[in-house]
């Protein structure tokens, strides 16, 4: 059984990335944002990250965000902190790197670069672009609930396929999906890649489609638009705007987003908001609302996505999507004036000639 408690928190950092590192994560905490600690662990199990890597590089640190209800309890040695390659969900590959003993110190988001106390071996794991490795924290003790610092999760959802736990399940350890085991939240585990060759591109898309393709005054209308970033770079300040036409009543929408991509807040009314989109990363708006009754002519609706700074995107043509839907075919037909009265048909005379009408 997993025991949470949420509080705000307040990140203080234990160290800085250099110009040419990237943090990867998949939590959304920000300096005194919401979180919850997490209770429930024995010793020997794991509570790890699944983060994929936005460039080539060297993964030269992890940190973990470390804290109690106080904010003030003595530091703890963890057994350790693995770094594995990517495997199959929930279950981590091969270790490529291993820290041994941490020492982590309460309400602070802990930061290791050398694999010993004395700092004489650096942490050095190669990545590729859009490779996922594993972070994951070793208990040392079971942390007791209510008093002692532990790991942190974020408040707004579970990630699919990107946070696991090593459980001891009946004196057997084995890896599980954390949303299984009642964790709402992605774990504060991180890693910082350092970009061998760190690319500012983000080519971010935008496509739009609609059910049904061509409306009728009065019913239903969905629109489904997905914004997509293939990369390399991450953008992490993606700006959304959809300004739904006045025809378009009443909009409603939900957001699912993949690949550690972040959607904007809101569901109802005009889309305008940020999003951070990783390479790879996509996320899915369905919008449901209905055409006005009396609507004629062409139902014009576009969605832009604008890639902001540290980013630029390569391709700017394929940023907007626009979408023209024309009325239904039986409307087209009585808004011409035909009412459905009827034509009488009458034979044509015979003309003098003899021969029978034809």
């Amino acid at each position: 059984m997993r025991t949470t408690v949420s509080l705000g928190l307040a990140l203080a950092f234990a160290g800085n990335a250099g110009a040419a590192e990237v943090t990867i994560k998949n939590d959304s905490l920000t300096d005194f944002g919401s979180a919850a600690i997490v209770w429930g662990f024995v010793t020997g199990e794991m509570a790890g990250s699944w983060l994929t890597s936005p460039c080539d590089g060297n993964l030269v640190a992890v940190q973990i965000f470390w804290r109690s209800p106080s904010g003030v309890s003595a530091d703890v040695i963890g057994n350790a902190i693995h770094i594995y390659r990517s495997g199959t969900f929930p279950a981590p590959g091969d270790e490529a790197q291993t820290i041994g003993g941490p020492v982590l110190q309460d309400n602070a988001l802990n930061e290791w670069r050398y694999l010993d106390d004395n700092n004489t071996l650096p942490l050095i794991v190669p990545v590729t672009m859009s490779e996922t490795v594993v972070v994951a924290f070793e208990f040392p003790a079971p942390p007791e609930a209510g008093v002692d610092p532990s790991v942190v999760r974020d408040t707004d959802g579970n990630t699919s396929g990107r946070n696991t736990i090593y459980a001891d399940v009946g004196g057997s350890f084995a890896w599980f999906d954390s949303a299984t085991l009642g964790v709402n939240g992605d774990w504060v585990i991180r890693a910082v890649v350092n970009c061998t060759t760190m690319s500012t591109d983000a080519d971010v898309s935008v496509s739009m489609t609609a059910t049904p393709t061509a409306y009728t005054a009065g019913d239903a209308l969905q629109y489904t638009i997905v914004v997509a970033n293939a990369g390399p770079a991450s953008s992490p300040n993606t700006t959304l705007v959809d300004t739904f036409p006045a025809a378009f009543q009443a909009p409603t929408w939900t957001c699912a987003s993949s690949g550690g991509a972040t959607c904007p807040a809101g569901s109802s009314g005009n889309i305008i908001g940020s999003s951070s989109l990783p390479a790879g990363g996509q996320i899915t708006f369905t919008v449901d609302g209905s055409v006005a009754p009396g609507t004629t002519g062409t139902l014009s609706n576009s969605m832009t996505a604008v890639v902001n700074a540290p980013a630029t995107d390569p391709s700017g043509t394929n940023n907007t999507a626009s979408l023209d839907l024309e009325v239904a075919a039986s409307d087209v037909i009585f808004a011409n004036g035909f009412d459905g009265a009827a034509i009488i048909l009458r034979p044509v005379a015979a003309r003098a000639t003899g021969r029978p009408p034809r």
